[in-house]
């Protein structure tokens, strides 16, 4: 009888480990917060078909877009701790607990970050036809109007929206922010003259850049872009403390089994520093970064706050 009782002790002590041993014994989904097509969902399909055959078991792509990517991180929030779904999200995991009145998740207590896929910073450009052909210049014309520049961006709560809003704060400047809603309607705008300053990631202007439809006046990078070498940083331009980046990244429920988060981290890893897979990602304007869990954390421990900061000087809220 005592025998009996120990070895189901045994039993129920070890079936999680034996759990663990035997992962994946099943299909793996990646949560993408975005609808497909967008700049996340590409980012998850160069890499999920790779991470599947590295694991042994499908990796399939599940689009949950909506409120700016809460849906999805919401519902994935919700979900067991065991490593069968992955949440791929954008900058938007970091700035929407601060931006929507209503988010109901917790970045470092719902989630475990695992691995940053890859960042490129954003870039303000003014249309081709403006007179303006430098950030001192579009700076200097701000402050000489007192609110009458406008400029535009991808969307409320975007990293280039809060660069451009940063700028407000640390040069004094005023200019009205003009909405709407993606990059796409946005860059048409930019594209038409219909904005003095648009922010956008640098990765959905670079072409029109390059064929001059665009001027670019300053990146946000600590140094010059390489596909931009002569665009200066804000730091260049007389514009201090901004380095701003739009980052797309992978996420484990919280509470995920250490060596499942080691198995996916170390795959991944692998998988993103293949040639094949850079020139892809380079391909899409997002250098590979692959920075894994405790960088990645770091990360997250910092633009949480630094986010809110820019949000609540900015007064912005969504409902």
């Amino acid at each position: 009888m005592v025998l009996r009782i120990m070895i189901a002790a045994l039993v129920v002590l070890f079936a999680p480990l034996s759990a663990q041993a035997q992962y994946p014994d099943r299909q793996i989904t990646m949560v993408v917060c975005f609808p497909a097509g967008g700049g996340t969902d590409i980012a998850a399909r160069i890499i999920n078909t790779p991470l599947g055959d590295a694991l042994g078991k499908p990796v399939i792509i599940e689009n949950r877009g909506g409120a700016g990517g809460n849906i999805a991180t919401t519902a994935v929030a919700r979900l067991p701790a065991d490593g069968y779904t992955l949440l791929v999200c954008s900058s938007a995991f970091v700035v929407n607990p601060s931006l929507y009145a209503n988010a109901t998740y917790d970045p470092l207590k719902d989630f475990v970050p695992l691995m940053v896929i890859g960042a490129s910073p954003n870039v303000f450009v003014v249309p081709a036809q403006s007179p303006i052909k430098s950030m001192k210049e579009f700076l200097q014309k701000a402050k000489e109007v007192d609110g009458k520049m406008n400029w535009t961006s991808s969307g409320v709560g975007t990293t280039p929206q809060l660069t451009g809003e940063l700028i407000k704060i640390r040069t004094g400047i005023k200019m009205q922010h003009v909405p709407y809603a993606g990059a796409g309607p946005a860059t048409t705008a930019a594209l038409a003259g219909q904005v003095d300053l648009y922010t956008a990631n640098i990765g959905s202007v670079q072409a029109l850049i390059d064929a001059g439809k665009l001027r670019a006046v300053a990146v946000t990078s600590k140094q010059r872009w390489p596909g931009l070498p002569d665009v200066p940083t804000l730091e260049e331009a007389g514009v201090k403390d901004i380095e701003s980046d739009t980052f797309q990244g992978i996420y484990v429920r919280a509470g995920t089994p250490q060596p499942i988060i080691d198995r996916l981290a170390k795959e991944l890893t692998a998988i993103l520093n293949k040639p094949d897979v850079k020139e892809k990602y380079d391909k899409i304007g997002l250098p590979v970064v692959a920075e894994g869990p405790d960088a990645f954390r770091k990360r997250v421990e910092r633009e949480v706050p630094m986010y809110k900061a820019i949000i609540d000087q900015a007064e912005l809220k969504v409902q």
